[in-house]
Protein backbone atom coordinates (compact mmCIF):
# COMPACT_ATOMS: atom_id res chain seq x y z
CA UNK A 1 0.00 0.00 0.00
CA UNK A 2 1.33 3.56 -0.82
CA UNK A 3 0.85 5.43 2.09
CA UNK A 4 0.91 9.55 1.93
CA UNK A 5 4.13 9.51 4.18
CA UNK A 6 5.99 7.07 1.39
CA UNK A 7 4.71 9.72 -1.35
CA UNK A 8 5.88 12.58 1.10
CA UNK A 9 9.43 10.59 1.81
CA UNK A 10 9.74 10.68 -2.05
CA UNK A 11 9.06 14.20 -2.69
CA UNK A 12 11.87 15.78 -0.45
CA UNK A 13 14.07 13.53 -1.60
CA UNK A 14 13.73 14.08 -5.14
CA UNK A 15 11.47 17.85 -5.74
CA UNK A 16 9.21 16.01 -8.25
CA UNK A 17 5.25 16.75 -7.80
CA UNK A 18 3.13 14.48 -5.42
CA UNK A 19 1.65 12.59 -8.42
CA UNK A 20 4.57 12.05 -9.86
CA UNK A 21 5.56 10.57 -6.53
CA UNK A 22 2.94 8.50 -6.38
CA UNK A 23 2.54 7.18 -9.85
CA UNK A 24 6.26 6.32 -9.34
CA UNK A 25 5.52 4.21 -6.04
CA UNK A 26 2.93 2.42 -7.64
CA UNK A 27 5.30 1.25 -10.31
CA UNK A 28 8.05 0.22 -8.40
CA UNK A 29 5.34 -1.50 -5.74
CA UNK A 30 6.64 0.96 -2.78
CA UNK A 31 10.19 0.58 -3.15
CA UNK A 32 11.21 4.37 -2.55
CA UNK A 33 15.00 3.26 -3.81
CA UNK A 34 13.48 1.91 -6.88
CA UNK A 35 11.27 4.82 -7.43
CA UNK A 36 13.45 7.80 -6.82
CA UNK A 37 15.59 6.43 -9.78
CA UNK A 38 12.66 5.94 -11.69
CA UNK A 39 11.89 9.42 -11.33
CA UNK A 40 15.74 10.90 -12.00
CA UNK A 41 15.34 9.02 -15.29
CA UNK A 42 12.21 10.58 -16.21
CA UNK A 43 14.05 13.90 -15.23
CA UNK A 44 16.78 13.52 -17.37
CA UNK A 45 14.67 12.48 -20.71
CA UNK A 46 12.94 15.61 -20.01
CA UNK A 47 16.04 17.73 -19.63
CA UNK A 48 16.74 16.60 -23.03
CA UNK A 49 13.45 17.26 -24.29
CA UNK A 50 14.36 21.21 -23.36
CA UNK A 51 17.90 21.64 -24.64
CA UNK A 52 18.44 24.05 -27.53
CA UNK A 53 15.84 26.22 -26.22
CA UNK A 54 17.01 29.62 -25.99
CA UNK A 55 18.47 30.86 -22.67
CA UNK A 56 18.62 34.48 -22.47
CA UNK A 57 17.74 35.12 -18.94
CA UNK A 58 19.55 33.99 -15.62
CA UNK A 59 21.70 34.79 -12.57
CA UNK A 60 25.72 36.06 -12.14
CA UNK A 61 26.00 34.68 -8.70
CA UNK A 62 28.94 35.93 -6.32
CA UNK A 63 30.68 33.30 -3.25
CA UNK A 64 33.64 34.46 -1.12
CA UNK A 65 34.85 31.39 1.02
CA UNK A 66 37.51 31.21 3.34
CA UNK A 67 36.79 34.22 4.74
CA UNK A 68 37.85 36.14 1.52
CA UNK A 69 40.57 33.65 0.78
CA UNK A 70 39.07 32.39 -2.06
CA UNK A 71 35.97 34.05 -4.27
CA UNK A 72 33.93 32.60 -7.33
CA UNK A 73 31.89 33.98 -9.94
CA UNK A 74 29.35 31.73 -11.48
CA UNK A 75 27.17 32.62 -14.87
CA UNK A 76 23.79 30.33 -15.23
CA UNK A 77 21.64 30.95 -18.08
CA UNK A 78 17.49 29.97 -18.14
CA UNK A 79 14.89 30.88 -20.26
CA UNK A 80 12.53 33.30 -18.23
CA UNK A 81 13.53 35.60 -15.37
CA UNK A 82 10.67 34.46 -13.31
CA UNK A 83 12.52 31.12 -13.24
CA UNK A 84 16.12 33.13 -12.50
CA UNK A 85 14.13 35.05 -9.94
CA UNK A 86 13.03 31.37 -7.98
CA UNK A 87 14.97 30.14 -4.82
CA UNK A 88 15.54 26.86 -6.46
CA UNK A 89 17.06 28.71 -9.33
CA UNK A 90 19.37 30.73 -6.74
CA UNK A 91 20.01 27.87 -4.76
CA UNK A 92 21.49 25.36 -7.80
CA UNK A 93 23.34 28.21 -8.74
CA UNK A 94 24.69 29.09 -5.28
CA UNK A 95 25.45 25.04 -5.65
CA UNK A 96 27.39 25.87 -8.20
CA UNK A 97 29.66 28.39 -6.88
CA UNK A 98 30.30 26.59 -3.70
CA UNK A 99 31.37 23.38 -5.98
CA UNK A 100 33.82 25.82 -8.04
CA UNK A 101 35.26 26.99 -4.49
CA UNK A 102 35.72 23.59 -2.97
CA UNK A 103 37.26 21.40 -6.23
CA UNK A 104 38.82 23.92 -8.70
CA UNK A 105 37.57 22.87 -11.83
CA UNK A 106 39.26 24.50 -14.89
CA UNK A 107 36.73 24.09 -17.54
CA UNK A 108 32.62 23.73 -17.42
CA UNK A 109 32.44 20.90 -19.85
CA UNK A 110 34.12 18.28 -21.74
CA UNK A 111 33.92 19.97 -24.91
CA UNK A 112 35.85 23.14 -23.61
CA UNK A 113 38.87 20.55 -23.23
CA UNK A 114 41.28 21.67 -25.71
CA UNK A 115 42.17 19.21 -28.45
CA UNK A 116 45.91 19.34 -27.84
CA UNK A 117 45.30 18.87 -23.65
CA UNK A 118 43.16 15.47 -24.23
CA UNK A 119 45.38 14.38 -26.35
CA UNK A 120 49.05 14.72 -24.32
CA UNK A 121 46.62 13.27 -21.65
CA UNK A 122 45.77 10.38 -23.30
CA UNK A 123 50.13 9.81 -24.12
CA UNK A 124 50.99 10.01 -20.32
CA UNK A 125 47.91 6.74 -20.06
CA UNK A 126 48.88 5.13 -22.96
CA UNK A 127 52.12 4.82 -21.53
CA UNK A 128 51.37 4.03 -18.16
CA UNK A 129 49.20 1.34 -19.21
CA UNK A 130 51.85 0.13 -21.69
CA UNK A 131 54.46 -0.02 -18.47
CA UNK A 132 51.47 -2.22 -16.48
CA UNK A 133 52.74 -4.72 -19.09
CA UNK A 134 48.93 -4.52 -20.32
CA UNK A 135 47.84 -5.67 -23.46
CA UNK A 136 47.65 -3.86 -26.26
CA UNK A 137 44.30 -4.38 -27.10
CA UNK A 138 42.96 -3.81 -24.12
CA UNK A 139 45.40 -0.47 -23.45
CA UNK A 140 42.99 1.99 -25.10
CA UNK A 141 40.09 1.11 -23.17
CA UNK A 142 41.80 1.62 -20.26
CA UNK A 143 43.02 5.08 -21.66
CA UNK A 144 39.19 5.83 -22.23
CA UNK A 145 38.54 4.54 -18.75
CA UNK A 146 40.94 6.41 -17.00
CA UNK A 147 40.57 9.49 -19.50
CA UNK A 148 36.78 10.08 -17.85
CA UNK A 149 38.84 10.22 -14.40
CA UNK A 150 40.53 13.30 -15.71
CA UNK A 151 37.33 14.91 -17.22
CA UNK A 152 35.84 14.18 -13.25
CA UNK A 153 38.60 16.27 -12.03
CA UNK A 154 39.12 19.23 -14.35
CA UNK A 155 35.35 19.73 -15.71
CA UNK A 156 32.54 20.91 -13.83
CA UNK A 157 29.59 19.14 -15.09
CA UNK A 158 31.81 15.69 -14.35
CA UNK A 159 32.68 16.05 -11.04
CA UNK A 160 30.73 15.04 -7.92
CA UNK A 161 28.09 17.10 -6.91
CA UNK A 162 29.71 17.99 -3.06
CA UNK A 163 26.25 17.53 -1.43
CA UNK A 164 25.60 14.10 -2.70
CA UNK A 165 28.14 12.20 -4.26
CA UNK A 166 26.02 10.18 -5.82
CA UNK A 167 25.14 12.38 -8.61
CA UNK A 168 27.43 14.48 -10.57
CA UNK A 169 26.86 18.17 -10.93
CA UNK A 170 26.02 17.55 -14.52
CA UNK A 171 23.06 15.29 -13.34
CA UNK A 172 22.00 17.88 -10.99
CA UNK A 173 21.52 19.94 -13.72
CA UNK A 174 19.42 17.84 -15.81
CA UNK A 175 17.18 17.75 -12.63
CA UNK A 176 16.95 20.83 -12.15
CA UNK A 177 16.10 21.61 -15.74
CA UNK A 178 13.56 19.10 -15.28
CA UNK A 179 12.16 20.28 -11.78
CA UNK A 180 11.80 23.96 -12.91
CA UNK A 181 10.81 23.45 -16.51
CA UNK A 182 13.37 25.07 -18.65
CA UNK A 183 16.34 24.43 -20.17
CA UNK A 184 19.02 25.88 -18.88
CA UNK A 185 23.00 26.20 -19.11
CA UNK A 186 25.79 27.09 -17.38
CA UNK A 187 27.52 29.63 -19.19
CA UNK A 188 30.83 30.17 -17.60
CA UNK A 189 32.87 30.65 -14.25
CA UNK A 190 35.49 32.12 -12.34
CA UNK A 191 37.85 31.18 -9.52
CA UNK A 192 40.28 33.27 -7.81
CA UNK A 193 42.51 32.23 -4.38
CA UNK A 194 44.54 34.28 -2.50
CA UNK A 195 48.50 34.73 -3.38
CA UNK A 196 47.66 32.92 -7.32
CA UNK A 197 49.42 35.37 -8.91
CA UNK A 198 52.11 35.77 -6.45
CA UNK A 199 53.01 31.77 -6.46
CA UNK A 200 52.63 31.70 -10.62
CA UNK A 201 55.19 34.84 -10.02
CA UNK A 202 57.59 33.10 -8.48
CA UNK A 203 57.31 29.56 -10.43
CA UNK A 204 58.11 31.90 -13.78
CA UNK A 205 61.35 33.38 -11.70
CA UNK A 206 62.44 29.79 -10.63
CA UNK A 207 62.03 28.72 -14.13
Amino acid sequence: MITAQMVKELRETTGAGMMDCKRALEETDGNIEKATERLREKGLAKAAKKAGRATAEGLVEAYIHMGGKIGVLVEVNCETDFVARTDEFKSFVHDLCMQVAALNPKYVSREQVPADLVEKEKQVLRAQAQAEGKPAPVVERIVTGRLDKFYSQICLLDQLFIKDDEKTVGTLLNETIAKLGENMIVSRFVRYEMGETAAAAANTDAE
